[in-house]
């Protein structure tokens, strides 16, 4: 079959994270010859999402202290004398800090057959030296190479980055987990009644549940596979650039998404919902008429500010929270304002940068739902998944598990993320529906940090197992990310103990499971950056700290001008209606629909077609 690939290529794109994917997607649409190779074994990079096993196995990989070093290249020997070749290392550095922690109680008679488990006297784990906390994950040993060694796994089960099959798989192996799935008021019956069982608890499973509410780690071993957990912690503004990519590209097709449900915040101890539309702010009990009147009359003034420069224009130089003490809002508004809807620093930003960042939530209230936000199911992990498949359909040729041995060597970034990811067994603040998909910022109490969002996914999202909420924590490095991350955590949840099992009442969520992880942030690294960097060569970044995705879809239009330029960014695709047939052959750029898998028709009545917009009442 290789024999059959071509050998020549007007684009070769290194990484499949999200801004590389989409890259890789426009080039092949506007006709260029195309191979995308990532030396991992899942499509995401940084950006990938996980089964519980397949983040084990993914953290053991960044645990391995030496680098691997092949020591007597091959590609050495193909070097000319008038060219010149950098090494490239094949260890990634970007993830540092790794804590794992189990807080969740393990039974002796349950035995784990999920792969990628820790041991079971591991009912609590503290991993001092970052090496302890995944030992037992299935991973290879340590004489042998990460690029050689996998997994196994019962039959069918695989993580959801699959190496070979990700993008086609994750369309088709959870179909039993959307089936059968109940979301608020409304149920969605399978069709499949091996599907449907497969949910249903049986009378054995009854009898072998061991208390009401209560989450054994071997439970979470055992459903693993319906976990999505994602690297990194994002979500879609409504009105943002990947939302418009999405849908200009017809990329949305391959992709479904649900509302965030509800806005938070976390003010005096205490987790409160914060109003955001018209409806929300005469509805709450939490605001006073007063204040009410006041938050409109604000909120209104946001939508149009740039009309009005008068009354903002002496306080261009100080910061938006020192604005706002300036404006008719009590306290209460103000921390609402600058934490839960501007959601921008208390001590770094402007006024200016305060009102945009209103304006820009308010814009995006009411196209999809309640709030400004979507979040993919199945996890982040699916966007550049669903790039590289419309790549795919335009002849891009993928090579996963090959890695680039020379090229340029990567610059080190000072800049640092601080990311938590935790299982928790109810969510932050109860509701009459336990389908919650929240957002809450809670401040920075010190000076110099930063601070932390946090994400709080539910079942419906296709990320974690029902009973339990993944929680994502994120915020700007200044320490190791267990120190800027666990005050939060100890904030709001506690940890898991026997002795908190036999109580029925439990004042905060309980903590079953943690990961601590720094990730490098190189959003500001760019051809600059490097000396002597060949003319065809460009570099794309990482993720970033921020919210939304805008960073990488301007960095990705960017390098595609530089690339092709004059060339349409991600035009739709031709209609099949208007491909005209030569003989047996396609016309260029038509889709050979034998050869791409399907998008999953199977939507969840709750999930958000694209197309559907309405406009914002606020």
């Amino acid at each position: 079959m290789a024999d059959n690939l071509p050998s020549e290529f007007d684009v070769i794109v290194i990484g499949t994270g999200l801004p590389e994917s989409i890259i890789a997607a426009a080039c092949s649409r506007s006709g260029q010859r195309v191979l995308h190779v990532d030396s991992r074994s899942y499509y995401g990079g940084n950006w990938a999402s996980f089964s519980f096993s397949g983040l084990l196995s993914w953290l053991r990989e960044y645990q391995e202290d030496s680098d691997i070093v092949n020591e007597s290249p091959a590609w050495q020997e193909q070097i000319l004398e008038n060219e010149e070749a950098i090494a490239l290392s094949r260890k990634d550095k970007t993830i540092q800090h790794v804590k794992v922690f189990c807080y969740a109680s393990q039974d002796s008679h349950d035995d784990i057959e999920e792969v990628g488990a820790l041991q079971k006297n591991h009912a609590s784990v503290t991993s001092a030296n970052s090496t302890e906390a995944a030992d037992s994950a299935c991973l290879p040993a340590e004489d042998e190479s990460l690029s050689t060694v996998s997994c196994e796994m019962p039959t069918g089960q695989t993580p959801s980055s699959d190496p070979e099959h990700a993008i086609e798989e994750n369309y088709v192996d959870a179909t039993g987990d959307k089936e059968n799935h109940c979301d608020d008021k409304t149920c969605m019956s399978s069709t499949s009644e091996e599907a449907t069982s497969e949910n249903v608890p049986t009378a054995e499973d009854i009898a072998e549940q061991p208390k009401k509410n209560r989450i054994t780690y071997s439970q979470i071993i055992k459903e693993g596979r319906k976990f999505n957990i994602d690297l990194v912690s994002k979500v879609l503004y409504s009105r943002g650039l990947l939302i418009d990519l999405l849908i200009k590209s017809n990329v949305s097709r391959y992709a479904e998404f649900k509302n965030i449900t509800r806005i938070l915040a976390f003010r005096e101890g205490r987790v409160e919902q914060v109003p955001c539309s018209r409806a929300d702010v005469f509805n709450s009990k939490q605001l006073t008429m007063v204040e009410k009147r006041m938050l409109m009359k604000f909120l209104t003034f946001c939508m149009e500010f740039e009309e009005h420069l008068d009354e903002y224009k002496d306080y261009e130089e100080i910061t938006f929270s020192e604005y706002l003490k300036t404006q008719k809002l009590t306290p209460n508004l103000q921390y609402f304002v600058l934490h839960s809807i501007a959601m921008t620093s208390e001590t770094t930003s402007s006024t200016i940068d305060g009102l945009k960042a209103t304006k820009n939530f308010l814009q995006c209230l009411g196209r999809y739902g309640n709030t400004p936000f979507l979040f993919p199911l199945y996890g982040q992990g699916e966007l550049p998944q669903c790039f590289c498949r419309m790549c795919a359909v335009f002849g891009g040729i993928y090579c996963l598990r090959h890695s680039v041995q020379c090229l340029v060597v990567d610059k080190e970034s000072g800049k640092q993320i601080s990311r938590a990811v935790l299982i928790t067994d109810r969510s932050v603040l109860q509701a009459d529906s336990d389908q919650q998909i929240s957002i809450l910022t809670v401040p920075a109490e010190e000076r110099g940090t930063s601070a932390v969002r946090v994400i709080e996914l539910c079942s419906s999202t296709m990320t974690c197992m029902k009973g339990t909420y993944l929680v994502h924590l994120t915020c700007t490095s200044s320490k190791t990310a267990r120190e800027d991350l666990e005050p939060v955590v100890q904030k709001l949840f506690t940890p898991y103990t026997e002795m908190e099992i036999e109580n029925e009442e439990v004042e905060k969520p309980r903590l079953l499971w943690a990961l601590y992880f720094n990730m490098r942030d190189s959003s500001d690294v760019s051809r600059n950056s490097y000396n002597d960097l060949p003319s065809n060569v460009y570099v794309c970044s990482g993720p970033d700290c921020s919210l939304g995705n805008d960073n990488a879809v301007k960095q990705a239009e960017t390098l595609f001008q530089q690339i092709c330029p004059n060339e349409d960014f991600c035009p739709p695709p031709p209609n099949p209606e208007d491909i005209i047939l030569d003989g047996d052959s396609l016309q260029p750029g038509a889709v050979d629909s034998s050869a791409v898998p399907e998008a999953n028709s199977e939507t969840p009545k709750e999930t958000t077609d694209l197309g559907n917009t309405e406009e914002p009442s606020v």
